[in-house]
């Protein structure tokens, strides 16, 4: 169970991940030790999983962000298993979700441009066995970055 000071120390590490427990104590008005056992506690509990740097795509030459709708003809657990790993295996693909409606699967990926989007829909998607179809949006523009989660 979170408590308020949690919440509110989960927000401020979700805007900068780099805050120190002093830090974190002057803004939540806590102790350094006391911000910092919190931290580790969350940490430790697993509300807290990890630390990342967010990067930024186009910097890295990954121009074309897509979602891609995955429809499967064939359902089954050694389907199911096998097209996970081939989307794990795949560094171009960075999300990806099981859906309920029309799709099967959602992809969220990043290609350097359109032909690598080709190649990922034409040449690794549809050649698996269970895909029957695939649809893909292209992002023309982002207009709110993935965000904080709500606390």
């Amino acid at each position: 169970m979170l408590d308020d000071m949690d919440k509110r120390l989960l927000a401020a590490l979700q805007q900068d991940a780099h805050l120190t427990s002093q830090e974190l104590g002057e803004r939540l008005n806590l102790s350094p030790s006391q911000a910092g056992r919190r931290r580790q506690r969350l940490e430790s509990s697993g509300v807290i999983e990890s630390y990342t740097a967010r990067v930024d795509a186009r910097r890295l030459g990954l121009a074309v962000q897509g979602f891609v709708q995955v429809h499967l003809s064939i359902h089954g657990p050694e389907h199911a298993h096998s097209f996970g790993r081939l989307i794990a295996a795949r560094n171009e693909i960075v999300s990806a979700w099981t859906m309920t409606g029309d799709a099967d699967y959602l992809l969220r990926v990043y290609c350097e441009d359109l032909p690598a989007l080709n190649r990922l829909i034409h040449e690794v998607l549809l050649p698996h066995p269970a895909v029957s179809r695939v649809q893909s949006q292209i992002v023309m523009d982002q207009l709110k970055r993935d965000g904080p989660l709500p606390t």
